[in-house]
């Protein structure tokens, strides 16, 4: 009898195979990072090929770490970075050009242009739960058959794809050119800007707008059922895969976030709230996303709210990686422990722009409050304020459109080791913060929804015995220093804005 599930976790730096038994913990894990691409400023890619070599390494990696075989596993998950698009060739499986990352922000003009249409940023609102942005998937796909000589023409002659990360790792593992299953989920659609909330298929009079044709559009199919089995050559071959869910609508699955009214929040690359709304999709009038949180099966959609956050984890690596000031992701807790505050600093990274609540893209980072006091710690603590500032406000937003106030937020991801941190999320929320047993939820709820559709596991209530508490913060700063502080953030972040022109 097959023990265990597998999850394929490609993320935006790196790409992971993790195994769990049946109690949702980790038999095995195989991690590998993949170039980040920055070819001019606010422009960000990757390379799929080397991606989805990663892919399969760390398949094989994860596999041989538990002293496994294939037969072990029962079924094979993935989630996956969302609104990271790409377009390859059917005919080769060659990718027409490097997959255009979420954070990039080269499609403002073709943005700008659809909002002139009529409507603005809200033009599609109502239809697709999304705000005009450069965020999400459908303008980069405009900007590929634009700009990428003869994509067009083979575009329109059907000879080309598209997909997010997850179309893509699925397409391969299944075949690629020799039969590859050519699919995406309703989490994953409802992020092009293309997909009708209700009806979860693709709407032709946007993708008309946009210059898309719809041969090059993968089937939507729910985000918990049997797609295809992996390929016959490397590892998990002949293994169903059978769940597919964007990141953050994983780790809400995950974090068996079931019923409405439960909420978690990502720390990851950068910050995800979601909010499961049930199957009622409340549109927000507060700068927050409505999208498909997941389907599972036949039974009926479920919608979140959420505020999407562009830079946290990244800004840690920023300071590791630009500046030179950490060595490891790590040490930023040490310099941070040793100062009392942030002596008067704040740093606001709006390195692509802001997303929620404000959807600023003329936005771009700012450290303000400078004296020569400010040390390193200083800048150190502040880099971990904006994290917890920017999810406060992302809560103040959730709880205006739901009319309930939250009263704790489950956390998970990478960032959640740092406790520093977390101690000053619940200090600046004023809500306890619940860390899991199992922090990387992300990777459990893809291996959920694809357990769930092979019977490995029975049912959703099997999913909320599975999850167990870690640790949790209590709020400990005083009212008023809470209101000072984050008055102080909302100033700073005023600082950033119209700082593009063009």
């Amino acid at each position: 009898m097959t023990q265990y599930v597998a999850a394929i976790d490609q993320g935006t730096t790196s790409t992971r195979c993790m195994i769990f038994d049946h109690s949702g913990r980790v038999v095995a894990v195989d991690q590998k990072e993949h170039e980040q691409i920055f070819p001019k400023a606010g422009w960000v890619e990757h390379d799929p090929k080397e991606v989805w070599q990663n892919t399969r390494q760390v398949a094989a990696g994860a596999l041989a770490k538990a002293d496994l075989s294939t037969s072990d596993i029962a079924a094979v998950g993935i989630t996956n970075q969302r609104e990271t698009a790409l377009v390859w060739d059917r005919n080769t499986g060659e990718p027409v050009y490097n997959a255009i990352v979420w954070q990039d922000t080269r499609t403002d003009k073709i943005v700008q242009e659809l909002g002139a249409l009529g409507g603005g940023q809200e033009r599609y609102r109502q239809k697709v739960g999304l705000p005009l942005a450069t965020y999400f998937s459908g303008p980069k796909v405009r900007w590929i058959l634009d700009n990428v000589e003869g994509a067009r023409d083979r575009a329109e002659a059907g000879d080309l794809l598209f997909g997010n990360m997850d179309t893509w790792v699925l397409w391969n593992m299944t075949g690629g050119t020799n039969g590859g299953v050519h699919v995406t989920d309703p989490t994953n659609a409802s992020r092009t800007m293309l997909m009708d909330l209700d009806t979860l298929q693709w709407d032709s009079s946007i993708a008309e707008d946009m210059g898309i044709p719809m041969s090059m559009l993968p089937e939507i199919r729910s985000s918990s059922e049997v797609y295809g089995q992996v390929r016959e050559r490397g590892a998990l071959a002949g293994v169903p895969i059978a769940g597919i869910l964007g990141d953050q609508q994983a780790a809400t699955f995950g974090q068996a976030c079931l019923s409405p009214g439960e909420a978690k929040n990502t720390y990851g690359t950068g910050n995800f709230m979601l909010l499961n709304t049930g199957t009622e999709k409340v549109m927000s009038e507060n700068g927050l996303l409505t999208t498909v949180c997941y389907k599972i099966g036949e039974a009926a959609p479920v919608y979140a709210l959420e505020g999407s956050i562009a830079v946290t984890g990244s800004l840690v690596q920023w300071l590791r990686d630009n500046l030179g000031m950490i060595g490891s992701a790590a040490e930023i807790e040490e310099h941070a422990r040793s100062v009392e505050d942030n002596g008067g600093a704040y740093f606001v990274p709006a390195f692509s722009g802001l997303f929620a609540p404000y959807w600023r893209s003329d936005a771009r980072g700012a450290i303000v409050g400078l004296t020569r006091f400010v040390n390193k710690g200083h800048l150190a603590r502040a880099v971990l304020e904006a994290t917890a500032f920017q999810t406060r406000e992302v809560l103040d937003a959730m709880n205006a459109d739901s009319g309930v106030d939250l009263t704790a937020l489950k956390v998970d991801g990478g960032m959640v080791v740092n406790e520093l941190l977390m101690q000053f999320q619940a200090d600046i929320l004023g809500v306890p913060v619940i860390r899991p047993v199992v922090a990387e939820t992300t990777a459990l709820g893809a291996a959920y929804a694809a357990g769930l559709a092979v019977g490995f596991w029975k049912s959703e209530d099997e999913i909320r015995e599975n999850w167990a508490q870690d640790k949790q913060w209590e709020p400990q700063m005083d009212e008023s220093r809470r209101t000072s502080e984050y008055a102080n953030w909302k100033k700073a972040v005023t600082k950033t804005f119209d700082w593009v022109e063009d």
